[in-house]
Formats: C-alpha cells, sequence, structure tokens
C-alpha cells in the first residue's frame, strides 16, 4: 500500500508531466485522487450544463465502494505509469 506522503508525491508529481494528458486520463487521475483523501462521493449529482461537473462527478462516483488505501496506491500506480 501507498503511504500517503508516497500519495502526495504522486499529486506533485503529476504536475509535472512531459505533455497534458487527454480528457480520460485526467478524470481518472482526478476520480482517484478524491476517493483517496475523501473517500465515496457525497452530495447530489451536478445538473444543468455544468458538463466538466458532472464527469468529475460520474469520475468519482464511479470509484465508489473502492477503499482509500487501494485508491491511493491505485493512483500512485496510475501517475508513475504516465512517465
Amino acid at each position: 500500500m501507498a503511504t500517503i506522503e508516497e500519495f502526495e508525491a504522486a499529486a506533485a508529481r503529476s504536475k509535472e508531466l512531459p505533455a497534458k494528458p487527454d480528457n480520460m486520463t485526467l478524470l481518472k487521475l482526478y476520480a482517484l485522487y478524491k476517493q483517496g483523501s475523501e473517500g465515496d462521493v457525497s452530495g447530489d449529482r451536478p445538473g444543468g450544463f455544468d458538463f466538466k461537473a458532472i464527469a468529475k462527478y460520474d469520475a468519482w462516483a464511479g470509484q465508489r465502494g473502492k477503499t482509500q488505501d487501494d485508491a491511493r496506491q491505485e493512483y500512485v500506480d496510475f501517475v508513475n505509469s504516465l512517465f
């Protein structure tokens, strides 16, 4: 399992990617980070025409049930795979 320090180091490293990732990669990074740092998504799904907020909510909701430890490890592994 990734430690919290490794998780935060991976979050900092993700900002140093050589090229901007595509939207699906960004959503996966976001969802794993949120699941690893906060746990399951809470609150209502955004509505209206805020498509970015809806996509982010749905990506995070897709991680529902995954433990924070598992999400942190997957996040660290995923960030490392992008380099």
